[in-house]
Order: structure tokens, then sequence, then C-alpha cells
């Protein structure tokens, strides 16, 4: 898929308030930090169309991109550990429970995954919300380029066999890389082959 244009449209603290549900859509989230702002920019052939942070937290709405005017990209806050008290994170839990529920046009949710640690247990309590609530889901493997090659070959088979432990078939899964733009083309193919299979 080749990206010809990709443009910020709204930022929403309510699925209702979404841009309307004509297009295909796909949401990224992850912990706090875990390189989501990062990969859609290197996705859609951009340095800031996402903004960054090393702060934690710091996408605090539901952010809507539109790509090729095709389909929609959807920034979701990221869940576990943020700079904010207790109440606002519990505030962006249900806007994203509504969200991933109530949204019509979601065609998949990439879960992004830190490789450089072991398997944490908000990403599998996540990871189950979506699964006993039938919301597509591909797992994203992140920052890859951080491990040596066979650091990253254990990552990834200790998150595949964590996985396995609770899903049969695995859901499917990309090692990624915003900086080296690894698993950038099986991302971009995997929207593809969803649109059209949704046509």
């Amino acid at each position: 898929m080749q990206i010809k244009s990709a443009e910020f449209i709204a930022c929403c603290t309510d699925y209702r308030k979404c841009p309307q549900g004509v297009l295909p859509e796909y949401a990224f989230v992850g912990r706090s930090n875990v390189g989501k702002s990062s990969l859609i920019n290197r996705l859609c052939g951009q340095n800031a169309l996402a903004k960054t942070s090393s702060t934690p937290g710091k996408t605090q709405c539901i952010v809507h991109f539109s790509v090729n005017k095709e389909w929609y990209i959807a920034d979701l806050p990221g869940y576990g550990y943020a700079q904010v008290d207790k109440q606002q994170r519990e505030k962006w839990k249900t806007m994203t429970r509504d969200y991933l529920l109530k949204r019509e046009n979601l065609f998949c949710v990439f879960v992004l995954v830190d490789l450089r640690i072991p398997p944490q247990k908000s990403d599998f309590e996540f990871l189950r919300f979506l699964g006993e609530n039938g919301v597509p889901l591909c797992v994203v493997g992140t920052k890859a380029d951080k491990l040596k090659k066979l650091q990253l070959e254990n990552s990834v088979q200790t998150l595949k066999n964590a996985l396995s432990e609770e899903w049969e078939p695995l859901p499917p899964f990309i090692v990624s890389s915003a900086q080296t733009g690894l698993g950038t083309d099986e991302i971009l193919d995997f929207i593809e082959q969803a649109n059209r299979r949704q046509a």
C-alpha cells in the first residue's frame, strides 16, 4: 500500500463525537510510552503527524488521522502507568472501552507490546478484554531495533509462548521498529487486505 496523504482530523474524548464512521478504522493502543505515535508517524511517512513524547500519558484523547482519504487511524490513550492521577486514568479507561465496544467501523485494533521487557499483566488483561468481546486485533511487537538478533528472537518466542496459554490459534503478530521501518509494510499490507475483505 502506498501512503499518498495522511492528516489530523480530530481529537475526541467521547466515541460519539468521533469523525463520521463511514471509512474503515484501525486503532493503535498499548502501554504508555510503547511507541504508538512513533509507529504511526513511520507508517504514514511523516515525522510529526502524531505527537511523540518521552513522558508517559501524552495521548489523552482519541486522535483520528485520515489516510489516503480512504481509512482512519485512531491513536488511543496508553494503558498502564502514566503521570496523571487515578481519576484521570479511569476516565481514559472508560473512554477507550466505550470506543472499542461501540465504534461500528472499527476493523482492527493493533495492540503494541514493547519487546524489550517481559510480557506485562496489563497487556494480557487488555488482550483478554478484546478477545472476550470479539474485537478483531493484531499484536505488534515494538522497538525491535533496541535488541540484538538473539535477544529479539527470544523475546518474540517468550511473548508467543505466553499468548499461547490463552489463545488458540494465536492472534496475528508483527515485529516492528519505528526507527528502521521493520514491520511497516506488513502492517500496511494487513490493513489493505482487511479493507478488501470488507469492500
